[in-house]
């Protein structure tokens, strides 16, 4: 309210020409804009072997979410989000995503999940958070939350339909607790999906009208084609197809090219993800951070041998 929420503060700078489109598309499924890209898999995948040689299990998921952050930390203008027809920046770096839970009688039980990140993590920062949110979310007994407050609602029927409606109302005067909201996966800086790992293509999914999600990453499964190189000569190659959404009216498309030219340096050198950035760039007044993992796998490189 009065241009103070627990997750963001107020952005008074706003090109007119942005500034004006909440109100020509005051819904997120107005301004709706998909991108497909495809990632080259052969650097990932021999950084991948390479780091499984090191003792460091690294994943596709992982990787382009850390690219994500990266690019975060360098184009914070992305960080932002539209509520009430009035611009936010944010003040959490934050990814969802939904994941299979381990079940007794092996049905299919899906729980959501959200990871707050540091601008300055390394690929084994965001790692290390993904693997742990997993561990602690993919066992009934032990999630989180969202999916009980989930569960919760809907034993009685009504229920669910109020609380919904009173928080939506709540959030459009920035009146959620900051507890709840943190528990809540549609309040986010992105929203992943890895329809890899489930043997699925690409998607180009919807990002929600309910919370404040700006963006949503659906990551397929690896597609080999034929491609030509700088000589003319027809070569094979295979991809990582990734469909992206995002809200057209948090910024400019030219900020958003810096951000997808950030990334795409990241995936096409992961190593580079190894060290924090150099300098972390945050919107005005919105400098948060967030302390750094406990159980960070560290690489073991072999010494080279000497021989006689």
């Amino acid at each position: 309210m009065f241009g103070r929420r627990p997750e963001g503060r107020r952005v008074r700078d706003v090109d007119p020409i942005v500034q004006i489109s909440p109100y020509l598309m005051p819904m997120r499924c107005d301004a709706q804009v998909f991108l497909d890209y495809d990632v080259e898999y052969e650097p990932l995948m021999r950084y991948i072997a390479q780091k499984s040689r090191e003792g460091v299990k690294i994943t596709f998921m992982e990787i382009l979410i850390a690219s994500f952050v990266r690019g975060v930390s360098q184009v914070p203008e992305v960080n932002r989000f539209i509520m009430n027809k009035q611009f936010y920046n944010r003040k959490e770096l934050t990814t969802s995503f939904t994941l299979l839970m381990d079940t007794e009688d092996g049905s299919i039980e899906e729980n959501a999940v959200k990871i707050f990140f540091d601008p300055s993590d390394t690929i084994y920062d965001v790692s290390a958070r993904v693997k742990e949110t997993i561990e602690k979310n993919r066992k009934p007994e032990t999630a989180g939350v969202a999916l009980k407050l989930a569960k919760g609602v809907l034993l009685v029927p009504g229920v669910a339909t109020v609380f919904v409606a009173l928080v939506r109302l709540l959030d459009r005067y920035g009146l959620v607790p900051k507890a709840l909201l943190d528990t809540l996966p549609f309040h986010t800086s992105m929203f992943i999906t890895n329809n890899a790992s489930i043997g699925l293509m690409r998607v180009y999914h919807h990002i929600y009208n309910f919370g404040n999600t700006s963006a949503f990453f659906a990551l397929g499964t690896p597609q080999r084609g034929y491609g030509v190189d700088v000589g003319g000569n027809v070569i094979r190659k295979c991809t990582l197809p990734v469909g992206v959404t995002v809200d057209e009216r948090v910024c400019g498309g030219a900020v958003f090219a810096k951000l997808f030219a950030v990334m795409k340096h990241c995936l096409r050198h992961p190593e580079e993800l190894e060290t924090p950035p150099e300098k972390v760039y945050y919107n005005e007044g919105c400098e948060f951070h967030v302390p750094k993992p406990q159980n960070v796998a560290i690489p073991q490189k072999k010494e080279p041998s000497i021989s006689a």
